[in-house]
């Protein structure tokens, strides 16, 4: 499903992550929240990046940019497959029952299914091996790391890197079995959702955390030391989420290096995302156009700069490759009129947030009048607070604009700012699923800028109340987004 198809027709979408589902999992709660999902009206299943995260959790700071977060796999449906016993998986930690399941694979599987496996090997090998490498390695020196590992692991000696691979032969493959079902569960859940006219939308950031395979493997692509070490850090200046601004630490791209490659780093890691999406947003996009360049010295993010990079060049590149481009642009903060030049012109639709639109004047951009029709429009996003979280948390004057910019109503937080973006003259409209289920501030996904308590947040099932389908499907109904 190409961009073009994606926006031919008003859409509604809700954000939730695979990690918010009652288990978590690619299981029978994923299925069943896209029934939930069609039932409504509602098109398109946005979620966060599917990486394998760092133990704070985060999406957005995950071990490879294009692995898989094998957590996510169904232990449930995996011991139904008809090569599974599932006695001998009973009872073991998660690691053992997918090293035994891998056993049992090779033991039993039919020819196809080798066959299938070993295709998925090849297909992913420009990611793959250095992956299952990466996180073997890791796990013998205690999870710490790679630039903290001795010289020889570290700067990827070709000898030492083939004892470990000798070595720890079944290790590796069990982590390629890994990756090849997450692969099977995930297209299996891909294909249930387009069947039934959902889309999957995904979200790539723009950085790649530091402790990654990404900068492990390819460490002339980024601005690093001999020693691995970042000498300019990534992040964004003061702004409506932090007064000192946000020090990410991913270390920035020496884009020369990429532009000597075709940006085929670029190429393969959106080939990655295509394969598991049908819409990409992409995190940061004024990164592209301009980054926020952060001596690695510096405490915060206050003393940065902005630096020029190569956006125009890179999606250009990308648009010879894949044809068209399904993707979103996440154009929030300080966004220039160079930045909305280098998304209209690759012709990706920008981000409405209406919990940004209060407290100003008529001219704020993320009003309902401001909108446009290539575009998405959100109550809030996964680094917000609720819709309910929010308005309580508003001065006096801020409640009012929203009140009197709606005129009199009597309906209440959080299904009037629902109703204004169901409205809305944007062609896409997504909704938090706690927005849905009008849950409060402390149900937030994300609180940007800290690292304790995020990204684990679940719903219940009893939580969606016998209104909340209906009343969505008559709004989207209503609106012309069914």
């Amino acid at each position: 499903m190409k961009q073009a198809q994606v926006f031919q027709k008003r859409r509604t979408g809700v954000l939730l992550h695979i990690t918010s589902l009652p288990s978590g999992r690619l299981g029978e709660d994923a299925y069943r929240f896209v029934d939930l999902l069609a039932q409504a009206g509602v098109s398109v299943w946005q979620m966060l990046p599917l990486g394998p995260t760092h133990s704070d959790g985060s999406p957005y700071q995950c071990l490879s940019a294009h692995a898989a977060n094998t957590k996510l796999i169904c232990i449930k449906m995996l011991k139904q497959q008809p090569w599974a016993n599932a006695d001998e998986i009973d009872g073991l930690k998660r690691s053992a029952k997918m090293a035994q399941a891998y056993y049992q694979f090779i033991r039993q599987s039919s020819d196809e299914d080798k066959k299938a496996f070993n295709q998925f090997v090849d297909a992913q090998q420009y990611w793959l091996e250095d992956y299952v490498l990466f996180c073997e390695i890791r796990l013998l020196q205690q999870q710490t790391a790679w630039f903290q590992w001795p010289s020889a692991l570290r700067d990827r000696s070709e000898t030492t890197l083939q004892k470990v691979r000798e070595d720890r032969g079944d290790a590796l493959n069990i982590r390629r079995f890994e990756q090849f079902i997450f692969s099977q569960q995930w297209h299996a859940l891909k294909n249930y959702a387009n069947e039934r006219g959902v889309l999957l939308f995904g979200d790539m950031p723009i950085f790649v955390a530091h402790d990654s395979v990404d900068v492990w493997a390819n460490p002339e692509l980024f601005t690093l030391d001999s020693e691995g070490q970042p000498e300019k850090v990534a992040g964004v200046p003061p702004d409506y989420f932090s007064a000192t601004g946000q020090r990410w630490g991913n270390p920035l791209y020496r884009w020369d290096e990429h532009s000597k490659t075709g940006f085929l780093w670029w190429q393969q890691r959106l080939q990655t995302q295509l394969d598991l999406f049908d819409l990409i947003r992409i995190d940061h996009f004024r990164g592209f156009e301009a980054c926020w360049e952060i001596p690695e010295s510096c405490e915060t993010a206050m003393d940065g700069q902005w630096v020029k990079a190569p956006g125009d060049a890179l999606f250009s590149a990308l648009l010879s490759t894949f044809g068209e481009l399904p993707l979103v642009a996440e154009d929030l903060g300080i966004i220039t009129d160079e930045v909305t030049a280098l998304r209209e012109k690759y012709g990706m639709p920008g981000m409405k947030i209406l919990q940004f639109a209060f407290g100003g004047d008529a001219t704020n951009p993320y009003l309902p009048h401001q909108h446009c029709q290539k575009s998405v429009a959100y109550t809030g996003t996964h680094d917000n607070d609720t819709t309910l979280g929010w308005f309580d948390t508003l001065d006096d004057d801020a409640k009012r604009h929203v009140y009197e910019y709606f005129g009199e109503t009597t309906e209440g937080m959080p299904w009037l700012i629902i109703r204004a973006v169901l409205q809305s003259v944007s062609q896409l409209a997504v909704l938090p699923m706690q927005d849905l289920l009008a849950l409060h501030g402390e149900h937030r996904m994300n609180v940007p800028g800290t690292v304790e308590g995020n990204w684990t947040w679940r719903f219940e099932w009893d939580m969606v109340d016998e209104y909340c389908v209906p009343k969505l499907k008559k709004l989207n109904k209503l609106y012309g987004r069914s």
